[in-house]
């Protein structure tokens, strides 16, 4: 039976993120570079230019999901990005996802945010599949493009 734990990740978790990370950079089709994932990563916590949550089953780390703080100029108000959520092959189809979104749902809450906002790739039907269980509507009032790439 698993046991799913969730919280929020510190520095001293930044040898498990950085494989996470990596994996998740490998999902999306990026080769693996754990040194460059563990340097991204420090750099975000020395900065606080993110949030991690990192989930465990047992004493394996399984997930992990990142935010990223912002602002909203016309509501005035905080707002986190959601850029990040993956779970590796051990921790898939036990509520792994689910746990990470509750968690980072909570924290935006907490901290007062406004929105949590994410996106994902179209042909990710897994994820918007668990997002749409849990309540997030696809937004078709806004346009996005991306000039540089």
């Amino acid at each position: 039976m698993s046991n799913i734990s969730i919280r929020q990740a510190a520095l001293s978790d930044i040898e498990a993120l950085s494989v996470l990370f990596d994996g998740y950079r490998q999902f999306y089709g990026r080769d693996s570079d754990v040194a460059a994932a563990r340097k991204f990563l420090v750099d975000r916590f020395n900065h606080g230019e993110s949030v991690l949550f990192i989930a465990h089953d047992g004493a394996e780390p399984v997930g992990f999901t990142q935010l990223y703080p912002s602002f909203s100029s016309v509501s005035l108000g905080r707002i986190y990005v959601l850029n990040d959520l993956f779970v590796n092959e051990l921790g898939r189809r036990k509520g792994v996802g689910a746990g990470l979104l509750s968690a980072a749902v909570d924290f935006a809450k907490e901290v007062g945010a406004i929105r949590l906002a994410l996106s994902t790739a179209n042909d990710n039907a897994t994820a918007q599949a668990l997002y749409e269980s849990k309540g997030w509507e696809r937004d078709d009032d806004f346009f996005y493009i991306y000039p540089i790439r």
